[in-house]
């Protein structure tokens, strides 16, 4: 097995600046980095981590929790994540965190605490005071995203803001039988997105002088595409009470909603508008209106400040530090004014 000894020598530095040029510690010039690093690739050196945190005190890993795996947003923050945990050269350790239970305790108490992280980063996880306390006792920094934890770094965007935008796009075209379909409170997620979306829609609709609040406004769903297109059946299937638009609280939904248009045979948009939150890859394929939230974005900025805050950690305060980032309204062919009345 190559030593150190072996790439200094091959690189013709000394092993201490051997050393410093593979584990980024201290200062080496590029050129000599650059030999250096030509030179272990070529006899296959591999430096240990445990000789590694040794001399650095760093694990070079993260630890990240997170309810879902499989729903596009949670994916698309994890490959963003890792990809930039990967450029910095840190590994990551992925715990699908379930509600609160045994199992949830078990990975605080045991797989959090016990194992060696530097720091650890929590994904639409609203997590507890005692939680928070723990991660806090260990002395590893934390990074949250989806909303404000106390005393933690967290990335969110505002969801009644972005709401309200996709509802008030509607009203703009001209839209006043607008529904809103989007998740039910009794399956709400952490930092209350299901709430947030309907309350937006609510708001906006509102401050245009109509108010939504009876039944008939909202239509609770999966968060999903199937979802949508279960929902979409019922509820325009009957053309007395169908909608002219929609302000659906996720791309997923939305995509599903126009599946089940075509089906009935409703031309979206000249029949029915939909609009979503997300910016779903497929949104483009669909025509989709959307107010795009960029996850990918989000999981970069945490992984930055994280490692930010391990080069220069903060003191521990009590107040949430909440970064809200910005959403943007994507205009496509799924959004149009209603039909006109017949004989107008």
């Amino acid at each position: 097995m190559s030593a150190i000894a072996d790439v200094a020598r091959l690189a013709g530095v000394a092993k201490a600046t051997a050393s410093r040029a593979l584990s980024g510690r201290g200062y080496v010039s590029e050129e000599t980095r650059r030999k250096v690093i030509e030179a272990a690739r070529e006899i296959g050196y591999v430096a240990s981590p445990n000789a590694a945190s040794l001399v650095t005190g760093r694990t070079k890993s993260i630890g990240v929790i997170i309810p879902f795996i499989s729903r596009w947003f949670f994916s698309e923050v994890l490959e963003s994540m890792e990809q930039a945990l990967l450029d910095e050269g840190y590994d990551m350790t992925l715990y699908n965190l379930p509600a609160p239970s045994p199992e949830r305790e078990r990975v605080f108490d045991y797989f959090l605490a016990r194992k060696r992280f530097d720091g650890v980063i929590s994904v639409g996880v609203a997590l507890s005071d005692d939680e928070v306390t723990l991660l806090h006792r260990l002395g590893r920094p934390l990074v949250g995203i989806g909303g404000p934890i106390r005393g933690v770094h967290t990335i969110a965007i505002d969801d009644v803001a972005s709401a309200r935008l996709a509802t008030k796009h509607l009203l703009s075209l001209g839209h006043t039988e607008i529904v809103h379909i989007g998740g039910s409170k009794e399956d709400e997620m952490d930092f209350q997105v299901h709430s947030n979306r309907l309350t937006g829609f609510y708001s906006a609709m509102r401050e245009a002088g109509l108010l939504p609040e009876g039944s008939g406004s909202f239509y609770a769903c999966e968060f999903t595409m199937p979802g949508g297109y279960e929902v979409g059946l019922a509820v325009f299937g009957d053309p007395r009470t169908r909608p002219t638009a929609v302000f659906a609280a996720s791309d997923e939904i939305a995509i599903g909603l126009i599946v089940a248009a075509r089906e009935l045979g409703i031309q979206v948009p000249a029949d029915l508008s939909v609009i979503g939150i997300d910016g779903h890859p497929y949104a483009d394929m669909f025509r989709l209106t959307t107010i795009e939230q960029h996850p990918r974005r989000q999981g970069r900025l945490a992984v930055l400040s994280l490692l930010a805050e391990l080069e220069t950690p903060t003191p521990g305060e009590e107040d949430e530090h909440l970064t809200v980032l910005p959403t943007n309204l994507v205009i496509r062919s799924s959004t149009s004014g209603p039909r006109p009345p017949h004989g107008a």
